[in-house]
């Protein structure tokens, strides 16, 4: 079996080496081809996997190629994970926003739309020559903004095109620990989109485990998400947040944040880059390493005091590369698996157009991702979702249609984005500075 990695000298490429060839790994493959444009990541992230070779028994053949044909041919799987723009291309997204007054940060409203113009036709153009050269193989999309991303590649491709994100999943599993059940055997209703959803109901036989979990200060303790929004809050929701909700309910606190930190999220994450791939070492694999935790332990930290850390158990948790290989494992061997991924909305919310994508709760195996039902949406949430969605359907036009109209729409749709005026602002600020976005809307 071949797995593909789109955005193979990535970062984060080694997690996914190390989860394909652990003792433990559900599935095995063959083969790890790793595409990207640039040879030098490519040559860095290939130094690492050898040393990590060194210490696996169960190793796949690992190529590296430049040719996106190439890479595709024969493939089974294509994991998708680049950043179009670089991460120069994310301090913009978040410094245009901040510096106009609005939220600044990577998925999350104006700097997601953005990223969103850039990453979109190049995706689209991917799902294109995937569905030309390896037909039957199946998509894992990481890609951010992952939502939009994968319903902009279900268009090409239908179906065998899936979004994943490890912030649902790894909320869900906190839970199940918090209330001392293992998360195989909880049945839990969780809706949403990428990086805005809630867990609404965690189950085991009759009983709802929710209502104990929130009522208890030392549950809720070990549940990340609670300790950033505040207990009264989720309380008060009746639900648990996915933690990207932090932006959207305390919206004035990380904007205020963000804008008096010494840098952005994307800075630091260029500064952290650009010395590790300028200077990777004698051993690439303990420089990586020890970015990695530092990357790890800073994230959101706009959303923490200035001296509270993340705990440990919240760091090394896992991450999207353990989804990426249980989805592959269901699919490849048919053997069940829970999970919550970015699929069809097939009228599982109601209100929201069919072939919109949504995050909720999914049975896998050989016959392919099957969302299981799910309790009604309605007030706030629903309207929260609709204003998102509506927002992420205008983008997928304006690259679609080469509309600028459409893309100022989008921004002003956003409920992040609090004017009309400075809607089109950064849309004209976005295109000033980069060349792609100008070029592509009329």
């Amino acid at each position: 079996m071949k797995l593909t990695i789109i955005g193979g000298g990535g970062f984060r490429v080694p997690q996914v080496f190390e989860a394909v060839s652990a003792d433990h790994a559900p599935v095995r493959i063959d083969e790890l081809c790793l595409y990207d444009v640039s040879e030098s990541r490519l040559e860095t992230v290939g130094a690492i996997l050898a040393r990590l070779s060194g210490q696996r028994r169960h190793v796949p053949r690992i190529t590296i190629t430049t040719d996106l044909e190439d890479a595709l041919r024969g493939t089974d799987f294509v994991f998708s994970a680049v950043r179009i723009g670089g991460t120069r291309g994310r301090i913009v997204d978040e410094r245009t926003a901040l510096d106009l007054g609005v939220l600044g940060q990577e998925t999350v409203g104006a700097g997601g739309l953005a990223y969103a113009l850039r990453t979109v036709p190049f995706m689209t153009r991917l799902a294109e020559t995937i569905r030309r050269v390896a037909p039957e193989a199946w998509v894992i999309n990481f890609t951010n903004p992952a939502g939009i991303v994968t319903e902009a590649m279900q268009r090409v491709l239908g179906d065998r095109v899936v979004g994943i994100c490890d912030t649902p999943i790894g909320l869900m599993r906190r839970a199940a620990a918090a209330v001392g059940e293992a998360p195989d055997q909880v049945r839990f209703d969780y809706v949403g989109l990428n990086h805005l959803g809630w867990l609404r109901s965690m189950t085991a036989g009759d009983d709802d485990l929710l209502p104990r979990l929130l009522a208890s200060d030392r549950a809720l303790q070990g549940i990340e998400e609670a300790r950033l929004m505040g207990f009264d809050w989720v309380r008060a929701l009746g639900a648990l947040p996915n933690e990207y909700l932090y932006y959207y309910y305390f919206t004035r606190e990380a904007t205020a944040r963000i804008r008096s930190a010494s840098s952005t999220r994307g800075e630091f994450i260029d500064r952290q880059q650009a010395t590790f791939y300028g200077a990777p070492g004698d051993d690439p694999l303990a420089t990586w390493l020890t970015a990695r935790h530092e990357r790890e332990s800073s994230y959101m930290a706009e959303s923490r005091g200035a001296d509270e850390q993340r705990l440990e158990s919240d760091v090394d948790g896992g991450g999207y590369h353990e989804v990426a290989l249980d989805l592959m494992a269901a699919l490849a061997t048919g053997r069940p698996a829970t999970m919550i991924l970015n699929v069809r909305n097939n009228s599982l919310v109601p209100q929201l157009p069919e072939d919109a994508v949504v995050e909720v709760g999914c049975v896998v195996d050989a016959g392919g991702v099957r969302p299981w039902p799910i309790a009604p949406v309605t007030g706030e949430m629903l309207g929260l979702i609709a204003r998102v969605k509506a927002a992420e359907r205008l983008i997928i036009g304006a690259v679609r249609d080469q509309s600028r109209e459409q893309a100022w729409r989008a921004f002003a749709a956003h409920p992040l984005v609090d004017s009309v005026g400075v809607a089109r602002s950064l849309l004209d600020h976005y295109s000033d500075s980069f060349s792609e976005i100008g070029a592509l809307l009329r």
